[in-house]
């Protein structure tokens, strides 16, 4: 009895303080706006690679030895990324490299779902991994600068959600776009949402812009 008492303590302060992070991250613009991108980010930014296997062998006519090429140009660009973010030196400015890189991902989607050429295709997933750790680190160094000491660690849970949890529905999608309408026009959708995106996050520039000002 005692147990279950403890157990069911513990799992009220749990949902309270889950709600109290909800409630902080849907209050507070920047971050809330940060999440937001991250989650679409989850939703079409990674829909390659839940179709790479399909580019790989129908489209580029590969074998295995195609899929392992391109599977591993992604995180040879994302090298690139953390070496240019390591040159940095604090945050300013990193609002409007999420929009950047945002941008380009949806065309480094584009780009890649129009190449016939497993070359080209190779070079342009390069860049792809790159834009895409530039946005998902320049986002986690904002959010915690930002972010208030006592809130950090229910706000990073939820961020946490917004890319790994939403990643499995975008492979979804992904598939079910392939499926109807083909994998080289499901990459193309994904990636003009990706651009989409890029241009509701760069309304809501200014005030992320004021916030890591202060």
């Amino acid at each position: 009895m005692v147990l279950l008492t403890q157990t069911l303590t513990n799992l009220r302060d749990t949902l309270q303080k889950l709600r109290e992070g909800f409630e902080y991250v849907s209050q507070f613009q920047p971050i809330r706006a940060i999440l937001l991108m991250l989650a679409l980010q989850g939703l079409v930014g990674m829909s390659h690679v839940a179709l790479m296997p399909v580019f790989a062998a129908k489209i580029l006519n590969g074998d295995a030895t195609t899929m392992a090429h391109l599977s591993t140009s992604g995180p040879i660009g994302s090298l690139f990324a953390c070496w240019y973010l390591s040159l940095r030196r604090g945050i300013a400015g990193l609002e409007r490299l999420i929009v950047v890189a945002q941008v380009l991902i949806g065309m480094s989607l584009i780009s890649f779902s129009l190449s016939r050429q497993v070359g080209l295709s190779i070079i342009i997933l390069v860049f792809t991994g790159c834009f895409i750790i530039l946005e998902i680190t320049s986002s986690n160094m904002i959010i915690q600068t930002l972010v208030a000491e006592d809130k950090r660690g229910r706000v990073m849970s939820f961020y946490a959600l917004a890319m790994v949890g939403i990643t499995p529905f975008g492979n979804l999608l992904a598939g079910t776009l392939a499926d109807n309408f083909g994998a080289t026009n499901a990459l193309i959708v994904c990636g003009s949402l990706s651009i989409f995106g890029a241009l509701w996050f760069s309304a809501q520039l200014p005030a992320v812009s004021r916030w890591i000002a202060r």
